[in-house]
């Protein structure tokens, strides 16, 4: 049966877990060509790599820095250069720093927004080269891009806010080369990262909600094959929030 995504190829960075995983599942699911990039989960990305092939895709995982411009380019270039295109880009691998204002090492500022906003814009760079008409340019951003829920997220939301401006910008940009470009900012979902249990922390970000729970990954991954389908043509430059409300 051919699903929506039959013939497309996508790159879903920081793809070896977590939401990550779940947004190439989604894509695999509806027929996408599928390849990863990881860090250090070598072990977590072939086992992805295995499960993305059984059904019926192709899949392949690649190992980049995502705080390096140079590796980032080389990634994309290489993802294209195996499949034989690329189609779908989905800016996933990011870092979350937190600490109060003056308090958190600069070095670690710096990685964050070398990760968060740098790997994002070195992708997208490179990926504009190679795509045509009918690209999808797809960034998971946060809630905290939009606001800050709680001290000590200033730099996070900082980088986030970035991505969903540069999103805008790069929607003026490659429009007229028929691709589109979105982010998605999630709320409080459940990953190993940020566990649904009975944290007082994590009722809270609960309680936040219209809805009174956390989102699953699977949702964010539902939201993105949405925005690769030929359904979203006409989303460009939107920031979708999959945030159960919280920043209603």
């Amino acid at each position: 049966m051919n699903k929506k995504l039959t013939g497309k190829v996508a790159l879903v960075t920081g793809g070896s877990r977590g939401i990550g995983a779940a947004i190439a599942r989604s894509l695999a699911e509806d027929g996408a060509d599928v390849a990863i990039s990881y860090a250090s989960s070598a072990d977590k990305a072939k086992a992805l790599v295995r499960e993305l092939q059984e059904k019926g895709v192709r899949a392949a995982a690649f190992q980049a820095d995502q705080a390096s411009a140079d590796e980032v380019a080389t990634l994309v270039r290489k993802v294209a250069e195996h499949f034989g295109h690329l189609d779908i880009l989905v800016n996933n691998a990011g870092v979350f720093i937190t600490g109060p204002v003056g308090e958190v090492k600069a070095e670690d500022v710096a990685r964050q927004f070398a990760v968060n906003v740098g790997g994002v814009n070195a992708a997208v760079r490179e990926a504009a080269k190679l795509m045509t008409a009918g690209g999808r340019i797809i960034s998971i951003g946060s809630m905290g891009g939009t606001s800050s829920p709680w001290p000590g997220i200033s730099d996070y939301s900082a980088t986030k806010a970035a991505v969903a401006a540069y999103t805008r910008g790069w929607a003026r940009d490659l429009g007229p080369k028929g691709i589109t470009v979105n982010v998605i900012e999630p709320g409080p979902i459940d990953t190993d990262m940020n566990r649904d249990d009975e944290r007082d922390f994590v009722q809270v970000l609960k309680s936040g909600t219209a809805l009174g729970r956390y989102g699953k990954p699977e949702e964010i991954g539902a939201t993105v094959a949405f925005l690769a389908s030929k359904g979203a043509s006409f989303i460009t430059g939107a920031t979708i929030a999959v945030d159960g409300g919280y920043n209603a």
